[in-house]
């Protein structure tokens, strides 16, 4: 498979091009900064330059061309204030998925934020980001050309992971390592009857290729 990535030099999108590598798929992840290229060669993608808040959907489609589909994993991050969680989160987002119309790649897997609701109410940085990121969310599913799947893990660690998780629409608050959430989006990137699904990811006690099998059954 052919797989592209925006947002290819984040934590979880590192890992996940790691992965996808390993088991012989063809990556590529889009970056903001060449510099950062050298981290996604040694991770096994190949780096794609173009910023995603002044790219045109043309430019974006031209780089999804061929792929076998689209993993949005960008954001604009912890200390970026309101404008951007627009720009970036709820923006790239709908660019990216309507590039990945454009392109004719179906299948689309969006890493987004447990919490995220387009109805979020509040005003301080986070209310905005959760609206932001479930406003993208919204539009990406009305998307009926897309396979898509939205995955929102928890709280977001650094620990090695387990291979266990919890997946499911509704799992309550808890923590999950980045590990483990690339590796779980290794395997929907895979699961095309998962489309249609928004999915909540935390640590728990099923392998996490277990637990894609399971929601993709239901």
């Amino acid at each position: 498979m052919r797989i592209v990535i925006a947002g290819g030099h984040g934590q979880i999108a590192l890992r996940l091009e790691r992965l996808l590598a390993v088991r012989g798929d063809e990556v590529a992840g889009i970056i903001r900064r060449s510099e950062q290229g050298d981290d996604l060669r040694e991770a096994g993608a190949e780096p794609v330059l173009l910023d995603l808040e002044s790219a045109s959907v043309e430019q974006v489609a031209a780089h999804l061309q061929g792929a076998d589909a689209a993993v949005f994993a960008a954001g604009a991050g912890p200390g970026s204030g309101a404008g951007r969680k627009d720009t970036v989160d709820k923006g790239a987002a709908i660019l990216f998925a309507d590039a990945a119309v454009r392109a004719g790649v179906r299948r689309h897997v969006v890493v987004s934020s447990m919490g995220a609701d387009p109805a979020h109410q509040g005003d301080e940085i986070f209310d905005v980001y959760l609206r932001a990121k479930g406003e993208a969310d919204a539009y990406v599913l009305r998307q009926s050309a897309l396979d898509a799947t939205i995955l929102r893990p928890g709280m977001l660690t650094n620990d090695a992971g387990t291979g266990l998780v919890r997946l499911e629409a509704h799992t309550g608050r808890g923590a999950v390592s980045r590990d483990d959430v690339a590796a779980v989006l290794a395997e929907l990137v895979d699961t095309t009857a998962t489309a249609g699904l928004i999915l909540e990811l935390v640590g728990g006690s099923t392998p996490g290729s277990v637990a894609v099998k399971s929601v993709a059954g239901n």
